[in-house]
């Protein structure tokens, strides 16, 4: 099950608020794994296009049964769920929206 289906069956019809949509991994280094014949930008290119999600998690706000909750879903479509830069800074920002 994708990230998005399981929010549409978790969350109130109509409250979905994503957040940090926007969000994407960058590659400083230009890693290169020699086990991988593409490059890390080419493989995340291809699982945002596969996916349509820009990274393996998304987080957002809505409701569940009236009750306003924040939640994060990984998606294992998108490299497996790796947890990569953004995936921890978009998790860290919904905890801080949770708490601040």
């Amino acid at each position: 099950m994708s990230s998005s289906d399981r929010i549409e069956l978790s969350i109130d019809p109509g409250t979905w608020n994503p957040m940090d949509e926007d969000m994407v991994s960058m590659d400083p280094i230009e890693f290169h794994s020699e086990e991988e014949s593409e490059s890390y930008k080419n493989r995340m290119d291809s699982y945002q296009r596969k996916t349509g999600l820009t990274e393996a998690v998304q987080t957002g706000t809505g409701q569940l049964n009236g009750i306003p909750v924040a939640i994060g879903i990984m998606d294992f479509q998108f490299m497996g769920g790796s947890m990569g830069s953004v995936v921890g800074e978009k998790i860290t920002r919904l905890v801080e929206h949770i708490y601040i």
